[in-house]
């Protein structure tokens, strides 16, 4: 499956993320959309995409969301819950939706859902640390 126009990443900046993803974003005027594209290397024992693939690929829009894609600062996940309500496989574009909730002088709350297609697969909510590059 070729990627869809308009998304763009950024490798070398998570390790992690660099060798679980690669995790993709678009950036529109009235809303971030956060994508990958599932690989085998992505699947579990029965076929089907790793919770926790899904849940770092929720960790990475979700600190995207809370840091305005880390252009003045950085954060660490504080908590992290979420609820699997359906599955993905192998070929499908793997989508997620962010909402930033509050931010305070030290946290950050947001939640999210991932989806393919119009099918939720997962939805989450988080609150991170910022963090202030000059610390």
């Amino acid at each position: 499956m070729a990627f869809p126009d308009g998304y763009s990443t950024d490798p070398g900046f998570d390790p992690a993320e660099d060798y679980i993803g690669p995790f993709y974003y678009q950036h529109k005027p009235d809303h971030r959309t956060y994508a990958f594209v599932a690989e085998d290397r992505h699947c579990n024992v029965v076929n089907l995409v790793h919770g926790g693939v899904l849940m770092t690929f929720a960790d990475f829009s979700l600190c995207m969301e809370a840091t305005d894609h880390y252009r003045s600062e950085d954060c660490v996940s504080v908590s992290f819950s979420c609820e699997f309500v359906s599955s993905a496989r192998v070929g499908d574009l793997i989508e997620c939706r962010t909402s930033l909730t509050r931010k305070t002088r030290s946290l950050a709350f947001v939640t999210g859902e991932i989806f393919v297609g119009d099918e939720a697969v997962m939805t989450f909510s988080s609150v991170v640390k910022r963090l202030n590059r000059e610390q």
